[in-house]
């Protein structure tokens, strides 16, 4: 079989095919440049073409003196701590004051019903009496003794010299001198009860002042400048000597504020702090900007091996009473401050695949990826030890859509975001760091 084509159907063919094969080719090339400019080849908006430049936010690399602090968590613990209970068996009779006053060393706190006790003293102080009422007697039968013994003496020596003589027998001499020796024992006798009366007289006044001690502690003092806490006791209740809590009252003025900070800063804090106290600064962990300074008193003389840490203590004088026993606070301890270091906001620095860097925009508007060393956080700043110099104008906002070399179009920005610029920065770090490595 012959197949014959007419020549208007074989030029209606050939143009049909011609229009498609130019249609195939036009979608071709669309899907190459559309491609190119997706990867940056071409010359897409902001990749280094003539697309435009890339509006970013910029801040100047700053030379200052920054401190070097440690930040941590810390609590407010009282100066002193006291538990105040009753030394004496009783019942309260009186209460001084409201729970939560603040009250004076030596102020009244409670009473305890004193009766039995000014029984006692009385009692002790009629023994007393007593006693010495005893030793009078003994004196003044020393005296009467004394005068016998001396006139039965006198009475037997001259009896004696009559013996002698043959006037006297021999048998009244010799009572006589019994005589006088029986009144020489009875002032002994009188001398030895004299001792025992000032013996007992001295017992009964010590047993006054332990009554008079006894009687003191029935009214219960507040031992320091405090606040008072709760009222353990309340009036007609009893208490037992050192065994029920009446009341505790907390030193808050000065004040501490215990932290930990990791055992690798123990080095540094020694060695600054050997060289005057260290400032601590205490803010409220609820946003408020009132801060209470105090200086470093206490570096604890063990690590803990559970955490790894070391507890240190400021103290505070605390005249405005802001701080307050177990209060969470955020505490700075500053060791030093570091002369001319170059700091930047800290949302300038990206994390990259090689590391950590920042968009330099150089004179002629375009960007460079530099690499850098970071240094500690001052506030809302970061220092940079190396890669930075001062004067330079860096990225702080838009480095999503910058490579090196792309040219920028740039406004001044607020020196430091705060956490928000600080949080993106790991989001932004991995989409640059994958357009550098590409």
């Amino acid at each position: 079989m012959r197949i014959v084509i007419h020549k208007p159907t074989f030029r209606k063919i050939a143009l049909g095919v011609t229009a498609g094969t130019l249609l195939f080719l036009t979608a071709c090339a669309s899907s190459s440049v559309d491609a190119d400019a997706g990867t940056g080849k071409g010359k897409g908006k902001g990749r280094g073409g003539g697309g435009g430049a890339v509006p970013v936010v910029v801040a100047t690399a700053v030379q200052r003196d920054v401190p070097i602090e440690i930040q941590a968590v810390g609590t407010v613990e009282a100066y002193k701590t006291i538990s105040v209970k009753s030394q004496i068996a009783g019942q309260i009779t009186d209460v001084y004051f409201n729970e939560g006053d603040y009250v004076k060393a030596g102020e009244k706190l409670f009473r305890v019903d004193p009766r039995l006790y000014e029984a006692q003293l009385a009692q002790a102080e009629a023994n007393v009496a007593r006693s010495k009422a005893l030793e009078a007697q003994a004196e003044a039968n020393l005296e009467h003794d004394i005068a016998n013994q001396r006139y039965a003496g006198l009475t037997a020596d001259r009896t004696e010299a009559l013996v002698k003589e043959g006037i006297a027998s021999r048998d009244q001499g010799d009572q006589l001198r019994a005589n006088a020796n029986a009144l020489s024992k009875a002032v002994e006798a009188d001398r030895a009860a004299i001792e025992s009366a000032k013996a007992q007289i001295r017992a009964d006044q010590s047993n006054i002042d332990n009554i008079n001690v006894q009687l003191s502690y029935t009214v219960i003092n507040s031992p320091l400048d405090g606040r008072t806490g709760n009222i353990g006791v309340k009036v007609g209740n009893t208490v037992a000597p050192l065994t029920v809590e009446v009341t505790t009252i907390n030193q808050i003025e000065p004040i501490y504020v215990t932290f930990a900070v990791p055992e690798a800063r123990l080095a540094d804090i020694k060695r600054y702090s050997a060289t005057g106290n260290l400032p601590v600064v205490a803010r409220p962990q609820d946003g408020g900007t009132e801060a209470e300074q105090g200086v470093l008193t206490f570096i604890d003389n063990t690590v803990d091996t559970t955490t790894g840490t070391i507890k240190l203590k400021g103290t505070f004088q605390n005249k405005d009473r802001r701080l307050w026993p177990g209060q969470f606070l955020n505490v700075t301890l500053r060791l030093t401050t570091q002369p001319g270091a170059i700091t930047v906001p800290n949302q300038a620095v990206q994390n990259g695949q090689d590391g950590q860097f920042i968009y330099v925009v150089k004179n002629d508007q375009t960007v460079e990826a530099r690499n850098v060393t970071p240094g500690p956080r001052v506030d809302q700043d970061l220092v940079i030890l190396k890669g930075i110099e001062p004067g330079e104008t860096v990225v702080t906002e838009g480095q999503l859509r910058l490579q090196p070399g792309s040219k920028v179009q740039t406004g001044e920005g607020r020196r430091g975001r705060g956490q928000g610029g600080q949080g993106g920065q790991g989001n932004q770090g991995g989409d640059t760091g994958g357009r550098r490595s590409g």
